[in-house]
């Protein structure tokens, strides 16, 4: 049996648009075309292999037009649209911009009701989240309280939701007694790992009276208690630039090649760790001058700092946040100008088995958002 293939001609931006009228997240878009009528679901297929790919289901329309919701971690590149049996080409890549941050909820505030299959005896519920940012292995970690009032809550769950996917990475059971604020946190782990950068939202259940469940927000709607998750933070904090030619991985030095990326700041600019974790080394070195070594909690990288103006107050071993400061920007050693050099290395780590890698597109990245 023949199966017509369907084909994009035109993706639109309808509504919650950025300016010019390009997509964001939670945007909803206007897919045209032809044999569209039994398409399923859209992937926004992103710019870097599988790993940044993102879908959404469409919603009912035509065969030559249905719409779709543009995921909150959807970023620029191709769509497809699918039926059950076949997809289309990849359209020509779809500006995407991020989506807008989430709304600040840091004080407890009444949930709309009923937000309950059967609102008779809903208790009424009041949540709110105490940022809007994180970062994994932070030492501040995002919190989530809530209260439940009225009818003396059975159970209470709380799940995490990450927006991209709808997938609940984690789920809590706190006891909750009527009128009391309780809370539950995270500090951005799954286990042992990093979770996924992105959006994220907690999401309460309870039950009403009459055991229907009452829920905190919608099904989908991640604006409520949403906050984003990134996974690490950028290293100066201050006015920096990353120099010329010279000061980037791989650039020539005297009997060897550049193993990472030149950061120029004024002498005592703070430092920060890019990623929390535990002290690997910390010594001093004719040419790094007062330098560390973190082992990234959650991952398998190692993350260095070279010509610390003064040796760092951790010490091997040590515990390190997250944004926690470990150093001052110097010229220890052998540096041309105050400037931090910055290594990342590959699993089992440096010196170790592992292998430096070009830490700039990272760093521009972090650079960006922190």
């Amino acid at each position: 049996m023949f199966i017509e293939k369907p084909a994009v001609t035109k993706v639109s931006c309808v509504r919650r648009c950025a300016s010019r009228h390009r997509a964001q997240g939670g945007s909803t878009i206007r897919i045209s075309g032809h044999d569209l009528a039994g398409v399923v679901k859209v992937v926004f297929r992103g710019s870097h292999g599988r790993g940044d790919d993102t879908s959404a289901q469409v919603r009912p329309g035509s065969a030559s037009r249905v719409g779709a919701k543009v995921p909150v971690g959807a970023v620029t590149g191709p769509v497809a649209v699918y039926t059950r049996a076949v997809r289309s080409a990849d359209t020509k890549s779809i500006p995407i911009l991020p989506a807008p941050p989430p709304e600040p909820s840091t004080k407890l505030t009444p949930v709309p009701m009923p937000l309950a299959l059967g609102a008779t005896g809903a208790p009424s519920i009041e949540t709110g989240t105490s940022r809007t940012k994180a970062y994994v292995a932070a030492k501040r970690a995002v919190t989530f309280s809530f209260r439940v009032s009225g009818t003396v809550p059975t159970e209470v769950a709380v799940e995490l939701m990450r927006a991209s996917d709808g997938t609940v990475v984690k789920t809590w059971h706190p006891a909750a007694a009527s009128g009391q604020v309780e809370r539950v946190s995270w500090d951005g782990r799954v286990g042992r790992s990093g979770a996924k950068p992105g959006r994220y939202s907690f999401l309460l259940t309870t039950e009403g009276a009459n055991g229907a469940p009452v829920r905190s927000a919608q099904s989908g709607n991640y604006e409520r208690d949403a906050f984003d998750l990134y996974d690490n933070m950028f290293p100066v904090r201050g006015r920096h630039n990353f120099g010329g030619s010279n000061a980037d991985f791989g650039s020539g030095r005297a009997g060897h090649s550049h193993q990472g990326q030149d950061v120029f700041a004024r002498c005592g600019t703070p430092l920060v760790a890019a990623r929390g974790g535990t002290i690997k080394f910390k010594q001093y070195h004719a040419a790094a001058g007062n330098y560390i070594v973190i082992d990234g909690a959650g991952t398998s990288q190692d993350y260095v700092y070279m010509h610390l103006a003064e040796p760092s107050p951790f010490s091997a071993g040590d515990r390190v946040y997250t944004g926690q400061r470990v150093g001052s920007v110097g010229d220890t050693g052998n540096a041309a100008g105050c400037h931090l050099h910055f290594e990342m290395w590959s699993g089992p780590g440096w010196y170790d088995g592992g292998r430096p890698f070009d830490p700039l597109p990272s760093l521009k990245s972090w650079d960006a958002w922190s």
